[in-house]
């Protein structure tokens, strides 16, 4: 609770909050990493020196990946990503209705929805983690593409059960 106050203090009214990633999944293997999502209308309005001044340290990261075989506009995968000092914390603030902010909330959904495919995704991660313990790059090399197959079969889910956003935690 005292993440998320931070959180919204540091970023323009309007803005809403999601537990995202691993540990938003109950039983999904997990690093004690929490990934929160902020939804902001405008990502030009968010301010490094108001999350510092909350506690969050900027990184260079401004993009999410690009799905193999997409096409998509650089404003559909921007992004800020901030870490929490203290507590292992990663602060990814998207921009309402763009494509990686609808990707975050959706596959988690799906996860929860698809506890099969959810549990193939947790060993996976944990085989990565095995053979890749201090290489994050390759690690994210190879878990990027499969979290791309996984959109996939989200998305379609989505579609036959008429998903639509959840509220902010």
């Amino acid at each position: 609770m005292v993440l998320k106050s931070a959180l919204l203090r540091a970023v323009p009214s309007g803005s809403y909050v999601h537990h995202i990633g691993s540990t938003a999944i109950s039983g999904l293997a997990a690093k004690d990493v929490i990934d929160i999502q902020v939804t902001v209308d405008d990502l030009d309005r968010i301010e490094d020196a108001s999350f510092e001044r909350e506690g969050f340290e900027s990184t260079n990261i401004v993009t999410d990946h690009c799905p193999p075989g997409l096409d998509l506009p650089g404003r559909e995968l921007r992004k800020r990503l901030y870490r929490a000092r203290g507590r292992a914390a990663n602060v990814h603030v998207r921009q309402e209705g763009t494509f990686n902010q609808r990707f975050a909330l959706i596959c988690q959904d799906f996860l929860r929805a698809k506890p099969v495919a959810a549990a193939a995704y947790g060993l996976i991660k944990q085989r990565l983690a095995d053979h890749f313990p201090m290489n994050p790059k390759a690690y994210y090399d190879i878990k990027d593409p499969i979290f791309d197959i996984i959109v996939e079969g989200a998305n379609a889910w989505a579609q036959d059960i008429g998903w639509s956003e959840p509220p902010g935690d």
